[in-house]
């Protein structure tokens, strides 16, 4: 499938589950939540790309309504004064429409949605409006504002914006460099996110905190041999080995990026427990639903941004580990050891295999998720583009082993790269976990 295929597909997805999942709840955390993912793709924007304004709306967001709350610690913004008595949903709907409005609006090099974000937010203040009070909103509003200047303040410095010259590799053997389908046949391409290599971290210390791997393989060792039969018979294009239940796999991971499709379960997870919840809480008076109601607004904040962040930390680590090896992509390994006409069942991103992105990605969601809805959890894994496809999984360690056997059947990884990807996201979702959004009271 060519490069403009699976772009293809990932739009239709992202609009089909916006259009089918979005009337499903009316509350604002997870509208504007949906809303972010299809404003980064009609901007154009590349998988890590949204994965960082994901997390910089979430972000602000969180800290918006905590700073009402105070019951956790704040990712970023300390809760400031104009919080107090503020309206919570005016308070997360300025938050996330400040930032996707300096990110996708008018003074964007990105597709200009600035219409379309406006309206959507006076539909939002206007359902608001209609339902609380006048000075409560208009605290909200101020509180939303107070704190995405502050996240923005903070992540618009992160190194996101640092011009660095292109880097198209190195030619020696094991070292990667612009590969035949990256993106485009016989187009030579720069590194994708070089600049995520050094960024500034979201949570974690700083960068040594990303030095746990070992590192590739040795060329010719044991290990990489078994890397490169395995990639070379199962991710071949044309590969007789592999099912055609491996195959949809592969497709099915790659219907949309690894933010995307987590956040996707994280909202389906979100909504059977509440409602479950609100099937518990049948025939309970309004004050105490109306008080629930408050509750799960800081709740799914604080679930999709502790997501979110950890998401796009192990997005800066793995970045970080993939200048440091710089390790070739197995289209040119095993084109140069003796079969050149090799290709994969994907074209090829344009960066290094070690470690895989998605790996890296999928392990600390599938750590943030684990710990908040537990190990042993039951999910579905759909796509409103691949017709009557879907993988269900009974537990988050069944689907992250899913995630890595869909790049290396694809073609675009090692085994190792994969491997190594998990153990680096799990880390960085473990230290988000021990040390932010520490309940406080």
């Amino acid at each position: 499938m060519k490069i403009a295929r699976r772009k293809a597909l990932w739009v239709l997805a992202v609009c089909g589950f916006l259009s089918l999942a979005g009337p499903a709840r009316a509350d604002v955390v997870t509208e504007w939540n949906e809303l972010t993912f299809r404003v980064s793709l009609i901007g154009g924007a590349s998988p890590l790309n949204a994965g960082r304004v994901a997390a910089i709306v979430q972000a602000a967001v969180f800290d918006a309504l905590n700073g009402i709350d105070r019951r956790y610690t704040p990712v970023h913004v300390a809760p400031p004064d104009s919080c107090l008595g503020a309206s919570r949903r005016a308070a997360a709907v300025q938050a996330a429409f400040e930032i996707l409005v300096k990110v996708y609006g008018a003074s964007a090099t990105a597709a200009n949605q600035q219409a379309t974000l406006e309206g959507k937010y006076a539909a939002s203040l206007a359902d608001i409006r209609s339902g609380e009070r006048a000075a409560s909103v208009d605290k909200g509003i101020a509180c939303g504002h107070e704190v995405a200047t502050g996240i923005w303040n903070w992540r618009s410095a992160d190194g996101f914006n640092t011009p660095l010259p292109p880097f198209f590799g190195v030619t020696a053997p094991g070292q990667w460099r612009s590969t035949p389908t990256d993106p485009y046949p016989g187009v030579p391409q720069p590194m994708a996110g070089l600049q995520y290599a050094t960024m500034t971290t979201w949570v974690v210390p700083n960068h040594g905190f990303f030095q746990i791997l070992s590192g590739p393989p040795a060329l010719g060792s044991p290990q990489y041999l078994r890397d490169l039969a395995e990639t070379r018979t199962m991710g071949s294009r044309t590969s007789t080995a592999r099912t055609a239940d491996q195959t949809n796999g592969a497709w099915l991971w790659a219907a949309g990026s690894a933010p995307y499709l987590w956040n996707a379960i994280a909202l389906q997870l979100m909504r059977h427990r509440d409602d479950d919840s609100d099937r518990d809480d049948h025939g309970h008076g309004d004050s105490e639903s109306r008080g629930r109601d408050r509750d799960d607004l800081l709740e799914q904040a604080r679930i999709l941004a502790k997501l979110h962040v950890a998401m796009a930390e192990s997005g800066i680590g793995c970045w970080d580990q993939k200048v440091k090896y710089n390790f070739w992509r197995p289209i040119t390994a095993i084109r140069e050891s003796g079969d050149p006409t090799w290709t994969p069942l994907f074209a090829t991103p344009a960066h290094q295999d070690y470690p895989s992105g998605h790996s890296c990605v999928s392990g600390a969601a599938t750590t943030i998720l684990a710990d908040e809805f537990g190990e042993k959890t039951r999910f579905t894994l759909t796509s409103d583009v691949l017709v009557d496809e879907s993988r269900s999984f009974r537990r988050f360690s069944e689907a992250l082993e899913d995630v890595k056997n869909a790049r290396i059947f694809a073609g675009i990884h090692f085994r190792t790269a994969c491997d190594d990807g998990t153990v680096l996201g799990k880390a960085v979702a473990q230290y988000v976990l021990d040390n932010a959004f520490q309940r406080v009271r």
